[in-house]
């Protein structure tokens, strides 16, 4: 009897090691966990810049209805300063304020990059080869208005809107909405959005994580689709099998979400969904990012309970690291190089495009480009106003690294104008509203 005593306590015993990770080494942010709220967010951010000026910069991507910062901390080996070719990653979380273990999470994670650099190998090799942001707040004022505990919104969704009763994730331009003019974009839109969406396409960031809660899984683009459905219908992207590798990637890493069964009445296979496939989101700011800019984004619900106590954070750290280091390293998959003219200068605004696959990424006012893409062969070619079309050239991508491939135009007489770039962020006109 008590030999099978014995046996079940360590049963028992190595069953709760599994469900709840314990944390490493060194991470004494984990001591006494709570949540910051925007005063302690700003101060604690400014003492890191003040700890290690050579490792971050705080920016700020605007203001909230309530004049607060959406700020951001940039990591990097070479801060402001961004070497050529090195790819900008971001995580985005807490876009509903009462959705907040990603807020929190995106701390930690902050303090966990600037400390363990010149310390731990992986930590010091991502840092050195990427330019990360990290926005714990895309909605301070929500955030300020919602309560520890509260699993579900509160009524009328205080806390999960902003300060103007607006749900920031449904505020974003509809794809499929024909009746928004290039004139008139950022109409009637929120600080916050105009503040993202703006950040968004002037900077050339190449793969991002927004991080939600309320549900446990990884949901990839579309969240929208043209059908006027509410839910259950796949709308895939032209990338729909590379952003179920990004989405997995998360997932599988992840040691409940990869389950897909961790928060009831709810079945993810593999802990990933298509976002319309869930339910549609119109106005959703994964969409915008992938039809409007450079950048791949992928949303990531980390928590059944919205906001739980502060006591479950150093769980969800442990459960979340893993998968977030992962994701940013993700940022190197496919193809990179340069786009230049027979003088070796850069093109800005060129096209790189692969074949079969209608989606293409634009360069760098340096003449930079990154497309992301998932292990195999692709037929790559490169193409701007005013130059010829370059040859495809037939190109390899293996898995985990990254291959550099790089374009030279020559000018050409009469200039094509199909060759305008059409993305969002590189006209003219949506700075005019």
């Amino acid at each position: 009897m008590f030999r099978k005593l014995a046996i079940t306590i360590v049963i028992l015993i190595i069953s709760e090691s599994h469900s709840k990770p314990s944390p490493d080494n060194g991470e004494v942010f984990l001591t006494n966990p709570r949540y910051l709220n925007y005063d302690d967010l700003t101060t604690l951010f400014e003492k890191f810049v003040e700890d290690y000026p050579h490792l971050a910069k705080l920016h700020s991507a605007g203001k909230s209805v309530r004049h607060r910062d959406l700020w951001a901390l940039e990591i990097s080996s070479d801060v402001g300063n961004r070497p050529l070719l090195t790819p900008m990653f971001k995580f985005v979380a807490n876009m509903h304020g009462d959705e907040t273990v990603g807020r929190q999470l995106l701390i930690y994670l902050a303090e966990y990059l600037l400390t363990n650099y010149g310390r731990d190998e992986r930590v010091t090799k991502l840092v050195n080869g990427t330019d990360i942001y990290l926005m714990p707040s895309m909605n301070p004022d929500g955030f300020e208005n919602s309560e520890e505990g509260e699993c579900e919104s509160k009524p009328k969704y205080v806390g999960r809107t902003n300060e103007n009763a607006v749900d920031l994730n449904r505020d974003f331009p509809d794809q499929f909405d024909g009746s928004i003019r290039a004139g008139t974009i950022l109409s009637g839109r929120q600080p916050e959005t105009i503040a993202m969406m703006t950040w968004i396409i002037s900077r050339p960031f190449v793969l991002s994580g927004n991080l939600h809660g309320g549900a446990v899984v990884a949901s990839y683009p579309y969240d929208d689709s043209n059908t006027g459905r509410t839910c259950c219908k796949e709308s895939p992207t032209p990338d729909n099998e590379l952003f179920k590798g990004l989405a997995t990637i998360y997932a599988q890493r992840h040691p409940t979400m990869r389950t897909g069964r961790v928060c009831k009445n709810e079945h993810f296979v593999d802990g990933v969904t298509n976002g319309a496939l869930w339910y549609e989101v119109h106005g959703g700011m994964q969409d915008f990012n992938y039809v409007h800019s450079n950048c791949f984004e992928v949303t990531f619900e980390l928590s059944c309970c919205k906001y739980p106590p502060a006591s479950h954070l150093p769980n969800e750290w442990q459960l979340n690291k893993e998968s977030m280091l992962s994701f940013i390293e993700a940022t190197h998959w496919g193809v990179k190089g340069l786009v230049t003219n027979e003088n070796g200068e850069p093109v800005l605004d060129a096209d790189v495009v692969v074949e079969g696959i209608p989606h293409n990424v634009t360069t760098s006012n340096k003449g930079e480009y990154w497309r992301l893409l998932l292990p195999g062969v692709y037929n790559i070619y490169a193409t701007a106003y005013g130059y010829q079309r370059s040859e495809s050239e037939r190109i390899q991508v293996t898995k985990g690294s990254t291959t550099i491939q790089n374009f030279a135009l020559k000018l050409q007489r009469a200039p094509d104008k199909g060759n305008m770039s059409k993305k969002l962020g590189e006209s003219q006109w949506f700075w005019s509203s």
